[in-house]
């Protein structure tokens, strides 16, 4: 789908007769605020789509497996691609790539003279010998051969060293062997996962939405066909063949869509001037060393709380993992948001436009913040309804979604704290691209070469905070005390994090959003005292008791949220109501 003009640079257009024109931008198909909307609601409708496979690949799980020993050995399996896409698909690759690219068609729409990289009629691809070197091409045949090279050797390490990565995951962990097993299928997910999330990143900075949006329904997807069929013969094992199929069905996704919008792969190492794309592009490990660091530091809150959950009872590391994975699926939507501006803010900030990139992180900011907070009060309110509605059935019984209940309710209260640090992450990274060409300037407004650590400092201390209050917690209360110390941990590195954007060079208004969040979070908080009270006179049966503290809380945070003046959401609202009004 097209999110703005600037998306002509992935079209061939037609060359210009006077060499000193540039040729006119096609004309806007709407209002912006429009046209992020168009763009937020197909990416919203194909990632809930994969978020619903998702809870259905978590609900066969539960009923072919329960939350036993079996599961827990696949869990610590499932650490590889738990770490594999935060840092591949969801932040690392993102915050490198997109704004490579976005670099890329910025120095091809150089305003200064002629346009720089003429396109041919039939191959936008093409470049003459004598002439300039199309940046994207250039671009990609200068750090894909050398990410597939990586990747691969990092899935075979990760294959190679299964039995140490799961000893040093899990210590107390009671089928290690298992787990080992497991281990070594979901190493693929590092190769494909990888290969992912850079087409995907070259698709989002070209403002195409859909391929990329629709990768984790093709995971799950594979998933869940591969252990439906296999089940009964592999056991738990189907779980991560499962896993290494999904991932391949990522690549096989967006793979034709870069192919077709971004780059054509089968022509670049055959295309004129090559030679000196590879030689125009510098790639800098300056930009790429904050970025991964940040994304295993974060990661790194799973790590502890499989850890210590290895020597608790077992089935404490399943409850973990239904509850959160229930738990983080309004977030994820929430986040979303600033997945689809990211393209924009990486943008104006090579363009040196900071004001701009200002006033779209605030949007953000706020607009997460709200579905967040009311999602948080949804599910502080009926999470044993939630819980026994999706996954009571089969080998997960009572007193599996009482425990996974209760870990629910505390780890919701983090969801604000784990939505504002994928959002505020992402600004840190966007102007620092880890490619750069030979005719590019400088933009303005980059922050200090230290700002692309703060995330990594910030997610530091967010970490130890984490690992105090769960070893304090932990022994006592068990996967609820675990559950607190993530909570505790994230809402620290995210509070640091908003107060580290100037530092970055955003000129955030901090007090205006601090204003606008308390109001969000008194708003969340008389959400969840009427959702409370709706959930304590439905009844016992889960299924009306969630579809009215659903209905309650979602009328008493969106009438609370305007009475108190967040008055930010009225925009998104009046766009989507112009779109369905033409319909």
């Amino acid at each position: 789908m097209t999110l703005s003009p600037v998306s002509r640079d992935a079209a061939a257009p037609e060359p210009d007769p006077v060499p000193d024109a540039a040729p006119p931008p096609p004309a806007a198909s709407g209002h912006p605020s429009r046209t992020l909307a168009r763009a937020f609601g197909i990416t919203a409708v194909l990632s809930v789509a994969g978020s619903l496979l998702g809870l259905a690949r978590d609900l066969v799980l539960a009923r072919y497996f329960g939350a036993g020993r079996e599961t827990d050995a696949f869990l610590v399996a499932w650490s590889v691609p738990e770490t594999a896409a935060p840092l591949l698909i969801d932040s690392a690759m993102p915050l490198l790539m997109l704004p490579a690219f976005s670099a890329a068609l910025a120095s091809r729409r150089s305003p200064v003279g002629p346009d720089p990289h003429p396109a041919l009629p039939h191959d936008p691809q093409s470049v003459t010998a004598a002439g300039p070197v199309d940046p994207v091409p250039a671009l990609v045949l200068a750090t894909l051969p050398r990410l597939c090279l990586l990747l691969t050797l990092l899935s075979s390490v990760t294959w190679l060293g299964a039995p140490s990565v799961v000893a040093l995951l899990a210590p107390g962990l009671h089928d290690p062997a298992l787990a080992v097993t497991c281990t070594r299928f979901t190493a693929t997910t590092v190769f494909f996962f990888g290969l992912a999330g850079y087409l995907s990143a070259g698709l989002r900075a070209h403002q195409h939405f859909t391929a990329p949006a629709a990768v984790y329904t093709a995971y799950n997807t594979g998933i869940l066909i591969t252990v439906v069929l296999t089940h009964g013969s592999l056991g738990i094992r189907a779980a991560a063949l499962g896993v290494a199929v999904g991932s391949l069905l990522m690549v096989v996704t967006v793979l034709p869509a870069f192919h077709r919008r971004c780059c054509r792969l089968t022509s670049l190492k055959r295309r004129p001037g090559a030679d000196r794309s590879l030689a125009a592009v510098t790639l800098s490990l300056q930009a790429l060393v904050p970025v991964v660091a940040f994304a295993l530091t974060r990661q790194s809150q799973v790590y502890i709380e499989r850890y210590l959950g290895s020597g608790l009872p077992s089935g404490t590391i399943s409850h973990l993992n239904y509850a959160e994975k229930v738990a983080q699926m309004p977030m994820a939507i929430a986040v979303m948001i600033s997945t689809i501006t990211l393209p924009l803010i990486a943008r104006a900030m090579a363009e040196g436009d900071t004001e701009r990139a200002r006033d779209q992180v605030e949007k953000d900011l706020v607009l997460v913040s709200a579905i967040t907070l009311a999602a948080t009060a949804f599910l502080v309110a009926c999470a044993p309804q939630i819980l026994a509605l999706l996954f009571q059935h089969g080998a997960f019984d009572a007193a599996d979604t009482s425990a996974s209940a209760a870990v629910m309710r505390i780890f919701s209260l983090g969801l604000l704290g784990q939505a504002l640090v994928g959002a505020t992450a992402r600004p840190f990274f966007s102007a620092r691209p880890m490619a750069r060409f030979a005719d590019s300037t400088p933009a303005g407004g980059q922050g200090t070469n230290l700002s692309g650590w703060i995330p990594t400092a910030a997610m530091g201390l967010g970490l130890a905070v984490t690992a105090a209050v769960s070893l304090l917690t932990a022994p006592r209360y068990g996967a609820p005390g675990l559950a607190a110390g993530n909570a505790v941990g994230i809402t620290l590195t995210a509070a640091l994090l908003l107060g580290g954007l100037r530092a970055r060079g955003i000129p955030v208004t901090l007090t205006r959003v601090a204003a606008r969040l308390s109001r969000l979070c008194a708003a969340a908080a008389c959400a969840t005292g009427a959702a409370l009270c709706a959930a304590h006179f439905a009844g016992p049966d889960p299924l009306p008791v969630v579809l009215l503290v659903g209905s309650v809380t979602v009328v008493v945070f969106g009438t609370t949220a305007w009475l108190f003046g967040v008055h930010e959401l009225r925009a998104p609202l009046l766009a989507l109501a112009g779109r369905r009004g033409k319909a």
